[in-house]
Order: structure tokens, then sequence, then C-alpha cells
């Protein structure tokens, strides 16, 4: 069930959401979400190409982060306001796909505001999310997965997403995503292939910084469903799965567990820990 949200705050100190994106472990999630959500190609033109995404792809992930972080800690009025934004844009985006990619015929329409194509992109979220946490974090009882899905349901619904289109339990959330990477929905198509991999794995940062970003690519295509990597041209080994395993495995029991709050927080975790 749906916990109503409060008048101040979408979600208290006790919500499964605040848990789980208070950890900074949990932003290595972010690169595998991306290419999924690229990886639908009516999602890739209906967000990344009509709403300008791509055209500074860093600042507006920058400010979608920005956005989630006000949902899940900050006041409910300010959430409401940027909220307020963000489904104007997605009313204003909408086209068809110039070419035919997967099951869709040159010409398929799109809307940014497509409930169904806006849980691809919730979805996508989830599922990296959780997989981060709980292999490099730890794990999650049935009853504490249940509670982070019923919280994104209350995020889908910020966005703009009815209730009854989103899956109703964790389980059923769980059903949709094996559905989903199994079918001939998603296609990755050379755009998006080119453009994801240029963003995702090959960011502008300074020398210092690119050992973490070698890390964060390793989680990225590591944990990529195999279907999915293929599709992008992306290379796996065995030995770098075993390494991947065993540094998730090292991070969980002895790195996280014994980092300062400074390091291991978000800052809106610790601001709110402090208040």
């Amino acid at each position: 069930m749906t916990r109503p949200a409060s008048k101040e705050r979408y979600f208290d100190d006790d919500a499964m959401i605040r848990r789980v994106h208070r950890e900074q472990t949990v932003a290595l999630c972010g690169g595998r979400s991306l290419l999924l959500m690229a990886a639908h190609p009516v999602a890739f033109e209906g967000f990344f190409m009509s709403t300008g995404s791509l055209d500074e792809p860093y600042e507006r992930l920058r400010r979608a982060g920005l956005v989630l972080d006000t949902i899940a800690w900050g006041p409910r009025p300010r959430a409401d306001a940027m909220l307020k934004r963000v489904r104007a844009m997605h009313r204003a985006a909408s086209g068809e796909i110039p070419h035919a990619a997967g099951p869709f015929p040159a010409g398929t329409p799109y809307r940014a505001d497509d409930p169904e194509l806006l849980f691809w992109i919730l979805a996508s979220l989830v599922d990296s999310a959780l997989l981060v946490y709980e292999r490099c974090v730890r794990s999650l009882d049935d009853a504490e997965r249940e509670a982070y899905w019923q919280d994104y349901r209350v995020i889908g619904k910020c966005f703009g997403i009815p209730y009854k289109a989103m899956p109703r339990t964790i389980d059923d959330f769980d059903d949709y995503m094996a559905r989903m990477l199994a079918s001939d929905e998603l296609h990755v198509t050379p755009q998006a292939r080119e453009l994801g991999i240029q963003i995702v794995l090959n960011p502008p940062v300074p020398l210092a910084l690119r050992p973490v970003v070698e890390l964060a690519n390793q989680v990225t295509v590591g944990w990529l469903p195999p279907r999915i990597r293929k599709m992008y041209g992306l290379r796996w080994d065995p030995a770098r799965a075993v390494a991947l395993r065993g540094g998730a495995e090292y991070a969980k029991r002895v790195v996280v567990p014994l980092l300062p709050d400074r390091l291991r927080l978000v800052p809106s975790a610790r601001q709110a820990a402090a208040a």
C-alpha cells in the first residue's frame, strides 16, 4: 500500500527511500540507469533527444538529481515547484521517432509525459539503485524491498504516473523488469550507443578523478544485463566479473560499515541528521 505524503515533506527519516539513497555508494547506479533508459528507442527520443538533455547532459543530470534529492529530503512546497517545471517540460516534448528501431517503425509517436515511457525511466532508476545498494551496502529483506518500492510509487506519482500504471508490489515490479529485459521493445540505436557510451563512460573529469570514473565504469558495464551490454557493444570477461564481485563484497563487509558519515552519507542525509 502506498503511504500518503505529509503536507511538509514527502518522506520522513524512516522511509526506505531515504535509507537507501543516503548512501554515497548508491550513486554508482547512475551510469547503469542511464544506459537502461536509453535502451528503449522511444524513450531515448522522448527523454534524451526531444527535451534537449544531450545539449548539456551533465548539467541536466545534475538538475534531475537535485529534483529527486528535494523530493526525498526537502520541503514539499519546494519539491512541488520543481516538479511543476519538469512536468511542463515533459508536456511540451512530443514528436515521432525518425528511424525504425527494433519493433518500432519510423514515425512512431512519442510524448515525454506518456506514463508508459515515464515508467521505464523510473524503473531503470529503481532496478539499478536496488542492485547497487544490495551488492555494495547491505541486503534488504522482503519487507524493506516492498517499502522501498512503495516509496518510489509516490515518486512516480509526483512525476505524473498514475498509481494504476505502476506495478502494485515489488514482486510485480520484478516481473515487469524481467519481461522488459527479455522483450524486443529494448533496442539500442546507433545514436543511443554512441552518445550513451560517450556521456556515461567518458565524462570530462580532471585526471585525478579518472580512477573514480574507471570504478564507476566497471560497475556500469559489469552489472548491465548481459543482453543490454551486448547491444551497446561493451565487452566483459570472467576475470573482471570475479574482480567486481569480490570488490563489491569487500565494500559491503569492510569499507562501507567503517566509513565516517561525512564520507558515507550524501549531504542531504547529513543535514537531516543534524537538524
